[in-house]
């Protein structure tokens, strides 16, 4: 299927040719990188371009099954599961917004909130330990605790699996090790619930969702919007695939309200996200604030050699930010196959969703697709300044 197009407004000054993003992205169909995807470039200022390359489903036959149009196009309103992308859109969001409203702080300790997580009957050793753990240790992936736990497999609520994560040991003293931690981002959803005195996905849509219009970011949607939702994987023992639940199997037990996956969302509504953090790096925005913003989005190099930042990661080596992203971009990627990188020294944001786990999670081309659109994006803008110059 030929790729969708879709022009926009461009900013003063520049008018990129995305003729090879457009070429890599209609490949990347062509070779199987995904059914299909959506993606989107833009700046401060508005939005570059916007493209729809492939389907949503992986064929005529499996569109059937699932009740969308065999020819269904991906574009700026498809809803794609945003998986990890859940870490920053949402849960990184949310508490950035309480900080700024001062009910909370990095400073605080997890066990302030949640008292089971460093109970009177722990060990001495490892209470004291577990006293230590900060809101900021969890948004650096630096807390001790382990990565990921298939809790889905003795769980069916989310208070289950919040009782079990409480209850688990570290694997390593706090803020000495860098180890990405689905776990953690689940508790500081609970801590940012707590803090706000509201359910995470409720102070998701009231602080952050809403006042930057972002109407079509969600969780567990309605099955009246199956039709412009993506797919992802079969189901092994359903032999159905998952379509309109989130994918991730930990978040799917604990409801779809966890602080580490759970989130739909579209291009158009990412790049009002995008937008607003580009505007308040400059401190031209009226909804976020530019110290937080900014002290959020750099590295930290805690631990050294670590290339994240407050909930979200910086450009490393074959990262999916690609090769020619500047020192201060920051980013975060999805395992369904989605990513979101922003360059403020460019003005930029580059936005690609995919369900490149449809029909199954053991297809990874996607990772050299993610640095080539990175790299084709940036090329193609900085192609364009030196013309303007």
């Amino acid at each position: 299927m030929l790729p969708a197009i879709l022009a926009c407004s461009m900013s003063p000054g520049r008018d990129p040719d995305f003729s090879g993003v457009d070429k890599l992205l209609a490949g990347a169909v062509r070779s199987g990188a995904f059914p299909g995807c959506a993606a989107a470039v833009g700046s401060s200022s508005g939005s570059y371009w916007t493209g729809g390359f492939g389907t949503l489903a992986l064929d005529g036959k499996t569109a059937g099954k699932l009740s969308l149009p065999a020819a269904a196009d991906p574009g700026p309103g498809t809803l794609y599961d945003l998986a990890s992308l859940t870490k920053v859109v949402g849960t990184t969001s949310v508490v950035a917004a309480l900080i700024q409203r001062r009910k909370l702080s990095l400073r605080d300790k997890v066990s302030k909130y949640l008292p089971g997580f460093a109970p009177a009957s722990l060990k001495k050793e490892e209470r004291a330990l577990k006293e230590k753990v900060t809101v900021e240790q969890l948004l650096l992936h630096t807390s001790g605790l382990p990565s990921w736990r298939p809790l889905f497999e003795s769980c069916s609520s989310y208070k289950a699996l919040l009782k079990i994560i409480l209850a688990t040991p570290l694997e390593t003293a706090p803020g000495t090790s860098y180890r990405y931690s689905d776990l953690g981002f689940i508790l500081l959803g609970e801590i940012a619930a707590k803090a706000g005195g509201k359910p995470l996905a409720t102070l998701e849509k009231k602080l952050v969702f809403e006042p930057l219009g972002m109407r079509e970011t969600l969780r567990n949607p309605a099955a009246a919007l199956k039709k412009k939702i993506a797919p992802t994987e079969l189901d092994e023992e359903t032999k159905k695939y998952v379509h309109g639940k989130v994918h991730d199997e930990n978040a799917r037990a604990g409801g779809g309200i966890t602080g580490h996956a759970g989130l739909f969302s579209t291009t158009a509504d990412l790049a009002l996200l995008c937008r607003e953090l580009l505007l308040a790096l400059k401190g031209k925005s009226k909804k976020l604030n530019n110290g937080i913003i900014r002290n959020f989005t750099g590295r930290k190099d805690s631990p050294k050699g670590s290339s994240r930042a407050l909930g979200w990661d910086t450009p490393s080596e074959k990262s999916s930010a690609g090769d020619l992203a500047g020192k201060k971009s920051f980013g975060h990627t999805g395992f369904t196959g989605t990513s979101i990188w922003i360059d403020p020294e460019l003005d930029l944001y580059m936005i690609l969703l995919s369900n490149r786990v449809h029909p199954s999670r053991k297809n990874r081309k996607i990772s050299e697709v993610r640095r080539a659109f990175a790299d084709a994006v940036i090329t193609a803008v900085k192609k364009s300044e030196k013309k303007v110059r």
